[in-house]
């Protein structure tokens, strides 16, 4: 039975980590909560004190400013924010709220706007809303200064956190350097919601589903993940630290025995071979892996080259990054996906509409061809470093043919260009598609004459083959990639494709998986692409099996007419893989 200080939730990504617990927002425009140790309230309470004073500081250098370049009667607001900052009763409150619910400053603050908005939500009058929002200014910016402080901490201490949070978003996941983030805990959020998804790529532990996680994290607290079991320890106590370090070091010898061997191909035993690429986000995931070890990247993922920045990247800063991409893989396909934001991957400098449904709104390649100078700036920077190593261009959310016909054309126009304006560009980019919707997958039939490969988002083509939204977390246990549907869908794809002689692959989340890439190379997918760290695993699969052999667990899988079936051909996969004397020990 668990202990008080054990939370059980859901397996995200395999790994064990040790460390420092630090909350952040899920989102930009959420607070972050934790709770506050009694010894450390007075220390809280002076965080407060500091951004209340260096509020003031601001806004008399703001009232300054404006009385000398348009008057004092316009710099009176100031005046008016700083006696609201200075009132005794709004600061004890907020000061009360620490000490007795033992939260930090930042959800203090929040509670006190939530007062102002409720009491002054029920007067009417333009002159009393306004009034409201004058009252709620100053204390808006005390708490912009607590976030910020929180976050330069955060940002420059250098050190290595356990990042913890209400909801596992792409915002969560991407709030640190990768190579300071130990693990990731959530209250809630799906095994594939797209958080989820850059955690595995991330190769970090990642456990989801703790209920009431955040009341019971303080800042600092030493937590320990173990992101296979999806279990969260607080306070590990001396017994359990000494059981962590076995365990990890028994996984890190696994993972160096197999490191030993994944420069070698994925050859089954009887000769036929299997390309295993990678899933980057951007260029600093080149140094996460050894190249050597794999046959390319298989899936950039461009909208972190977005969502990194404060404006829209330039065609030069697209080119530079896409460049180096190609150089470094030192003439290894790279397969370069367009931009594909929407949903929960939101640019801060980009507003798109809130919408009931985001899952089916406007995201993907639905915004490109809607935006089409974005998408035009994308190709240029694309063609330009096209010649610099092997690129193929990948089209996300694809519905029909009328789609890739308008992008062919907007591809053709830009092409012209940058030959009229001296580029050298080569003949031939390839150009395929993601197969995520149901309409382009019952049309691929059609559509494949007109493409040059394909390949299975298996994330988003599961949730709209089952009518699940993966990032909510209400109905996230419905979301099944083993379903039997999305076995006989991706058999399809592989079918459709290898009679047109076209390549097809598998970028999502379920090529990370060994036994489940076996089904994968026995329905007859040529490259699967995978997060760098899955890589010696798939490989080290590959030749231990046979073609043959892959092809009848294929046939098992089919089979099935429920998903535990499925899960029962791929756990006797599992078994013949890895409970063999000759095998990696198994953690």
């Amino acid at each position: 039975m668990p202990s008080a200080r054990e939370i059980n939730g859901v397996a995200v990504s395999p790994g064990l980590a040790l460390g420092a617990v630090h909350v952040v927002r899920a989102k930009p425009d959420e607070i972050p909560i934790w709770s506050v140790p009694e010894p450390d309230i007075p220390e809280e309470i002076g965080r407060l004190a500091q951004s209340v004073g260096a509020a003031l500081e601001i806004l008399e250098r703001r009232q300054s400013l404006v009385s000398k370049e348009a008057g004092e009667k316009d710099a009176e607001i100031f005046s008016v924010h700083r006696m609201i900052l200075q009132d005794p009763t709004a600061l004890r409150n907020v000061e009360t709220t620490i000490r007795e619910e033992r939260v930090n400053a930042e959800a203090a603050v929040k509670k006190l706007l939530a007062h102002f908005e409720a009491t002054m939500g029920r007067l009417e009058g333009a002159s009393v809303r306004g009034f409201a929002a004058d009252v709620s200014d100053p204390w808006l910016l005390v708490l912009e200064l607590l976030l910020r402080h929180d976050t330069e901490i955060i940002h420059t201490s250098g050190e290595k956190f356990v990042l913890a949070a209400a909801e596992l978003t792409p915002h969560v996941v991407s709030s640190l350097e990768r190579d300071r983030i130990l693990a990731v805990v959530a209250e809630t959020g799906g095994r594939f919601s797209h958080g989820a998804v850059l955690a595995r790529s991330f190769g970090v532990p990642c456990v989801v589903g703790l209920p009431n996680l955040l009341a019971r994290l303080e800042q600092g607290m030493t937590v320990a993940v173990d992101g296979g079991r999806g279990i969260v320890k607080l306070r590990p106590d001396p017994e359990d630290i000494d059981d962590f370090l076995e365990r990890r070091d028994r996984l890190l010898d696994r993972h160096k025995e197999l490191q030993e061997h994944a420069h070698e191909p994925a050859v089954t035993t009887d000769g036929e071979k299997l390309a295993v690429c990678v899933n980057i986000q951007s260029v600093r995931d080149l140094d996460t892996f050894d190249v050597g070890h794999t046959d390319g990247v298989g899936l950039l993922r461009t909208e972190f080259l977005y969502m990194e920045r404060s404006e829209f990247p330039s065609e030069e800063e697209q080119y530079r990054m896409y460049r180096r991409v190609l150089e470094r893989m030192e003439g290894r396909p790279v397969v370069i996906r367009t931009l594909d934001i929407g949903g929960d991957k939101q640019l801060p400098y980009f507003t798109t509409p809130k919408e009931v449904n985001p899952a089916l709104g406007w995201r993907g390649l639905r915004i490109s061809l809607q935006w089409r100078d974005l998408l035009r700036v994308q190709l240029r920077a694309l063609m330009r470093a096209s010649q610099h190593g092997s690129l193929s261009v990948l089209l996300p959310m694809v519905t029909s043919l009328d789609e890739i016909r308008v992008t062919y054309e907007i591809f053709s126009g830009v092409r012209a260009s940058l030959l009229e304006q001296g580029y050298e560009i080569p003949d031939d980019v390839p150009v395929g598609i993601m197969i995520e919707v149901p309409s382009s997958l019952l049309a691929l039939p059609t559509i494949i004459d007109h493409v040059d490969f394909v390949s299975v988002g298996t994330n988003d083509l599961v949730q709209y083959l089952l009518a699940v939204d993966r990032d909510n977390s209400w109905v996230a246990g419905l979301y099944d990639p083993l379903h039997p549907a999305v076995i006989l869908a991706l058999e399809q794809v592989a079918r459709t494709a290898r009679a047109a002689g076209k390549p097809c692959a598998v970028c999502g989340d379920m090529a990370g998986d060994a036994a489940t890439a076996l089904v994968l190379l026995g329905l007859g997918f040529d490259e699967l692409s995978v997060a760098p760290h899955f890589v010696p695993d798939i490989k080290y699969a590959v030749r231990r099996t046979s073609g043959e052999e892959a092809r009848r667990y294929a046939r098992e899988a089919l089979s099935q007419v429920t998903s535990t079936g499925v899960r029962e051909v791929l756990s006797a996969i599992r078994d013949k893989l890895y409970d063999t004397d000759k095998s990696p020990s198994r953690i």
